[in-house]
């Protein structure tokens, strides 16, 4: 849902400039919507939940809701700022951290049931995504589950994007000992043209 989340500006180019726009877009889908598909999958609360680009906290509030720990990592600070702001009280721990090695969260003890990469994983570079798969397994508990979605189509303006098949990053995970639970594809959920997307969910 947020951007990229990668180390350098290139990832969240042209999040922060467009932040107001971008949180009516965001909170005007709802939690249940975009993940309706995959919820049968996530693990039931109390578990604790890392929701990576994590944008205006859409999806974190909701989860904590529901009664989980939520950690929230946003590397745009506008973004995060909009979603301390909308979301505030929702019980969700914030971080400033960004792929592909999420450097603060890898220091940390914590492992994590559910792992989510709403809208994020297009946005890196070839190079970057397997010291992210990395990144992503070494914080997954045992059994822990991360879901990602995939977006294809136009790359908007602005915006550092990449148009990939499910294909490589299934092959990347499963080098790293994840297994594919769920494969499947939507249309995009703002009806934005030629827009489509896979989603995936693995388990560890």
């Amino acid at each position: 849902m947020g951007p990229g989340g990668t180390a350098g500006a290139a990832g969240t180019a042209g999040y922060g400039e467009a932040v107001e726009q971008l949180a009516v877009q965001y909170e005007s889908v709802s939690f249940a919507e975009v993940h309706r598909e995959l919820l049968h999958l996530y693990p039931p609360p109390p578990a604790a939940v890392l929701d990576i680009g994590a944008g205006t906290g859409r999806d974190a509030a909701a989860l904590a809701a529901l009664g989980h720990r939520v950690v929230a990592a946003e590397p745009t600070p506008e973004l995060r700022a909009v979603g301390e702001r909308l979301h505030a009280g929702a019980g969700i721990r914030w971080v400033a951290d960004a792929l592909p090695g999420l450097p603060g969260l890898a220091a940390e003890d914590e492992r994590y049931d559910l792992v989510l990469l709403t809208a994020v994983w297009m946005h890196l570079a070839p190079e970057e995504r397997p010291p992210a798969m990395d990144a992503l397994t070494a914080l997954l508990a045992p059994g822990g589950r991360l879901a990602l979605t995939l977006r294809h189509g136009p790359v908007p303006p602005d915006r550092r994007m990449f148009d990939l098949p499910p294909e490589p990053t299934v092959a990347l995970a499963a080098e790293r000992g994840l297994r594919l639970l769920h494969r499947t594809a939507r249309p995009d959920l703002h009806g934005r043209a030629g827009v489509h997307w896979s989603l995936l969910v693995f388990e560890r």
